[in-house]
């Protein structure tokens, strides 16, 4: 069904005599012309599925603080950050000058460094669960290794996920999030693989209950703590203390996915801000202050199924992990000056409280003219609930908890698409669910250009027929 609603949406904007599409092509032509030759090199002339946009996405030369600016001088207040890095914005003098500082040293002494014991020091001092750090290249990387420590620690076998939450691209993590909400293998992944996969509702205590009692062979449940996509498909914040409780009554590991509100929801991240400390948790974007890395963080005895000493005493199997960029040291000193900002500063509360001003101003734009969609969220996130059923809803009172997760995730395609370029004519750039993050760099004139570029984007639309 997914292939299919892309492949309609396409259609669609290929085929389109569309205002906003024309406008949209008339503002970027330099993108369009470096998009062309990307066709031919990348499948789709992109490296990451959230850049899809049609007929083609900005290509982005330079960014400050809240802003960016594309090929053809085109500025944008920016609300993809770095896909959701960029907690203190593009460019902060203090991460840039740690990154300025540790390249001449080398970008690679394939030895062991100052940097790599600096960095886990202050996740471990920031990160309750983090009795000890290892470092990966990624998120994906970071949550697959956390489930092989839980395999490898309990012996037991299956992990339980929760639909609409992502952990990644690996195979254990693609079935659930976009589509194969039944558990079936995506596209390459082995049955035997996805069928060791346990799905659940998201914040459906009874399911969650039931799942655990039933099977004992539950060696991990992972989680995004404050809901799939950031809150997209929010849970109730009780449900953690809830997971907590049934997972360490059936002697089950439990993960808080926190790569991306770790340090972003508060400098603990979500387990710091809401008391609840998980066995393990991964990291990534914030984590390396913008470059590429992640960690996962847990207790001594589950991580020492990584080390030497521990394993040679206790007599069990090491699990293996190399990895050419672990710990990169110009990833390290990105990392470490970023997360010393955010212990040091208001920076996570600064995008929290932007995020609130923003939704509500994006609430009061909808309200205006009369469209029954809301913008709601948490924390420093904003996202689109486009009503495809039509409810007699108001955009200030929505509650999203009252929607099923099914719901909350039905965005036609082709008139997300439109809302994204409609946006990005008037100067905002937002992700593709549709909806976007804040950062401690967003300021006041932030606010009122993105309400106006959704009202002009609404009145767009409304001349299109879409509304």
């Amino acid at each position: 069904m997914a292939t299919h609603a892309g492949a309609e949406a396409s259609a669609d904007i290929l085929a389109s005599n569309s205002g906003i599409i024309q406008a949209y092509r008339a503002k970027t032509p330099a993108s369009a012309a470096l998009a062309s030759e990307a066709r031919d090199l990348l499948p789709s002339g992109i490296v990451h599925d959230a850049r899809h946009v049609e007929p083609y996405g900005i290509y982005v030369t330079r960014a400050e603080g809240s802003r960016k600016w594309d090929r053809d001088g085109n500025e944008y207040v920016d609300y993809a950050g770095g896909h959701g890095a960029l907690l203190l914005g593009h460019g902060r003098p203090e991460v840039v000058a740690a990154i300025q500082e540790a390249l001449p040293e080398g970008t690679h002494p394939g030895a062991n460094h100052e940097g790599e014991v600096r960095w886990a020091q202050i996740v471990r001092e920031l990160v309750p669960c983090a009795e000890r750090v290892r470092f990966t290249s990624s998120g994906t990387e970071a949550t697959h290794m956390a489930l092989r420590l839980a395999r490898s620690h309990t012996g037991k076998n299956k992990v339980v996920r929760f639909k609409g939450h992502f952990h990644g691209w690996h195979d254990h993590m693609t079935s659930g999030y976009t589509s194969h909400f039944d558990g079936s293998p995506t596209a390459g992944v082995l049955p035997d693989l996805a069928a060791q996969v346990i799905l659940l509702t998201p914040g459906d205590e009874e399911a969650a209950r039931a799942a655990f009692e039933a099977d004992d062979d539950i060696a991990a449940a992972i989680l995004e703590p404050t809901g799939g996509s950031f809150g997209l498909v929010p849970h109730a914040f009780e449900f953690l203390g809830f997971l907590r409780e049934l997972t360490a009554k059936h002697g089950v590991i439990l993960i808080f996915d926190e790569v991306i509100t770790g340090f972003r929801v508060a400098p603990g991240g979500a387990q710091g801000y809401f008391g609840v400390t998980p066995d393990m948790s991964t990291h990534a974007k914030i984590v390396a202050g913008g470059l590429p890395g992640g960690a996962v963080a847990g207790r001594k005895e589950i991580l020492d199924d990584l080390d030497f000493y521990a394993t040679r005493e206790s007599g069990r199997e090491k699990i293996f992990h190399p990895g050419t960029f672990n710990a990169n040291p110009v990833s390290a000193a990105a990392g470490t000056a970023a997360l010393t900002i955010v212990r040091d500063s208001d920076a996570c509360e600064r995008a929290s409280a932007f995020g609130a001003e923003l939704r509500a101003a994006l609430n009061g734009v909808l309200e205006d003219e009369g469209v029954p969609w809301s913008v709601y969220g948490t924390f420093s996130s904003f996202h689109f609930f486009m009503n495809p059923r039509g409810r007699a809803i108001r955009p200030g009172t929505f509650d999203p908890l009252e929607i099923d997760y099914t719901e909350l995730k039905d965005r036609p395609p082709a008139l997300v698409n439109k809302i994204r370029l409609g946006l990005l004519v008037n100067g905002v750039d937002i992700q593709g669910w549709p909806g976007g993050m804040t950062s401690a760099a967003n300021t006041a004139d932030d606010i009122s250009l993105t309400a106006d570029a959704l009202r002009e984007t609404i009145r767009m639309l409304r001349r299109e027929g879409e509304l």
